[in-house]
């Protein structure tokens, strides 16, 4: 089985508990201040209705489908929109990362490394739309 059908299968397991995405945000929050003051106003039901969407589309991306969902991403997250920083998607991919690790019953070391590998397309993308 290749990284991104490992990574797909994993995700499925994480997205079986609302708490994976309720977690993540957590994690996500406490890693910056300037991350946390973000959300503050921010309907989280909504926000973590939108995360299980946006890792979806980063890993069925990877798995081949067209990016155009991440460029729009990408330009909703630009500096000219929401202007999420740069350095901040090493924050959220930790995060994401971090909540796998605590929910993913099958979790190894080298998911994790499949993980990395698939998200870093991505990420690239949508981060280098800033």
């Amino acid at each position: 089985m290749n990284n991104t059908d490992l990574v797909f299968q994993s995700y499925g397991r994480c997205c079986r508990k609302e708490e994976f995405f309720v977690d993540f945000y957590d994690f996500f929050m406490a890693s910056s201040d300037a991350i946390r003051k973000r959300f503050a106003d921010t309907d989280m039901s909504a926000q973590r209705h939108l995360l299980r969407h946006g890792v979806m589309q980063i890993i069925l991306v990877a798995r081949g489908m067209p990016d155009r969902k991440l460029r729009d991403l990408g330009e909703s997250h630009n500096r000219n929109n929401y202007d999420i920083q740069p350095e901040w998607y090493g924050l959220w991919e930790e995060a994401l990362l971090k909540t796998v690790r605590m929910h993913d019953p099958e979790y190894t070391p080298a998911l994790r490394i499949a993980w990395k590998e698939v998200l870093k397309p991505g990420i690239d993308l949508i981060r280098g739309a800033y």
